[in-house]
């Protein structure tokens, strides 16, 4: 039974319940914003049709959370026509679901869930507050990567509608300070738009109690799991191909067999692994080399414990202004010091600032060498590493607070 006493929420998500995405950027951030007595429901589109069991198990592992759930199909081909379905079917189920249980704010993952609320709201009687949560520069990403046209008419459509989004909004989230200044310039000292709408900058965080894992034990665990002795070992966590730059990164590997001719190297990946095994093969690792593998993200901790330097290289560009990687954040709550490259997202002060990691501004052979002898000239950084964890991405004390304060802030409006 729907608790009127509470401030109510529909956080609507256009991914499926059991996408890793939804798991560590998702669910932990709503778990918080129950802390403050909201109640929580959550939207999704399922990419496939889940069993009555499935369908049970998740409904009941989100109630004991403080979240309820509700879900709708995703529909992926021809993509714009299904596009378009899916808003109108979301738009349908926002309007249905607050008029059901009264939200007072809706609050929107990115573009087009934004898009569902604002239509939505204008369709109904009551006018819940809308949150949105814009994440990154949907239509540049569209564009830089090569997937509309620059300045077609998809792209064009897609600013139109972000104006529009804009200007509907009763609040924002964004991941980057870039961001907030692109946006909303002046808010960083106000912490508000012209117009006195809350802005908040979040960037991904992890939860740092999974990272306790990460210690000594868990090193000389997985180390003699993975038969690597002392061996220097290289970490990488995440996709390779499209934003993620894998033959770079392949590059700086085989850079790294000439400073640390025994290097180990632990790729956990849910990539098909033939988009990086054979890059390695060329740079001259063998499979006694690194261990590809893919593991739950409830693993992931223990698994970095065994590396000495983990490796972020994404396709600099300017709607990664807007990026927040999900993997320096985990790098560092595992007490590893991060090579990455600049122009993305608030990277490249975080690392100066904090010492961190290394900057590489360029990819050939003299600038991968440079940074790794750099990196090894910081010396043991692990503790510098979780520290800034601490400050930077904590789901409780950084991404918990930030969303709840900006909740409370919608909710006094």
């Amino acid at each position: 039974m729907t608790d009127t006493s509470k401030p109510r929420s529909l956080y609507i998500c256009y991914f499926g319940v059991r996408e890793p995405l939804v798991r560590t950027q998702v669910i932990p951030y709503l778990r918080e914003i129950v802390k403050d007595g909201v109640e929580m429901h959550l939207l999704t589109f399922e990419p496939e049709n889940l069993s009555s069991e499935d369908v049970e198990s998740e409904t009941r592992a989100l109630a004991e959370q403080g979240i309820t759930w509700h879900r709708r199909r995703y529909h992926k081909w021809p993509s714009v026509p299904a596009t378009f379905y899916d808003i109108l079917v979301g738009i349908i189920a926002v309007r249905s679901l607050t008029k059901r249980f009264g939200f007072d704010i809706l609050h929107a993952r990115v573009h087009l869930p934004a898009l569902m609320a604002s239509i939505a709201r204008r369709l109904m009687r009551q006018k819940p507050k809308i949150l949105f949560d814009i994440r990154g520069f949907f239509p540049e990403e569209y564009t830089d990567a090569g997937i509309w046209p620059e300045n077609g008419w998809l792209y064009r459509a897609a600013k139109r509608v972000e104006r529009w989004l804009l200007k509907e909004a009763d609040g924002f989230v964004v991941l980057t300070e870039k961001a907030r200044d692109i946006l909303f310039p002046g808010s960083r000292e106000t912490g508000s738009d012209e117009q006195g709408r809350p802005v908040e900058v979040i960037p991904c965080c992890v939860d740092l109690k999974r990272f306790e894992t990460a210690n000594a034990a868990s090193r000389a665990d997985i180390r003699a799991e993975l038969d690597i002795g002392e061996r220097y070992t290289a970490a990488y966590v995440g996709a390779f191909g499209g934003w993620y730059l894998t033959d770079e990164t392949a590059e700086l590997f085989g850079a790294m067999r000439e400073v640390h001719p025994d290097v180990f190297l632990l790729i956990l990946t849910q990539s098909d692994h033939a988009m990086i095994l054979p890059r390695l093969q060329s740079h001259g690792f063998s499979s006694s080399d690194m261990a590809i593998m893919k593991v739950p993200s409830d693993d992931i901790p223990r698994y970095l414990s065994a590396a000495d330097v983990a490796v972020s290289f994404i396709k600099p560009s300017y709607s990664k202004q807007a990026s927040s990687p999900t993997k320096n954040a985990e790098y560092l709550a595992a007490g590893i010091p991060v090579i990455a490259n600049t122009n993305v997202g608030d990277v490249d002060g975080l690392i100066l600032e904090n010492g961190v990691g290394v900057l590489i501004d360029s990819f050939d052979r003299e600038a991968y060498l440079k940074v790794l002898y750099d990196v090894d000239r910081l010396g043991n950084v692990s503790e510098q590493c979780r520290k800034i964890a601490r400050e930077r991405f904590d789901l409780g004390s950084v991404g918990g607070s930030r969303y709840r304060r900006l909740y409370r802030k919608l909710l006094q409006r």
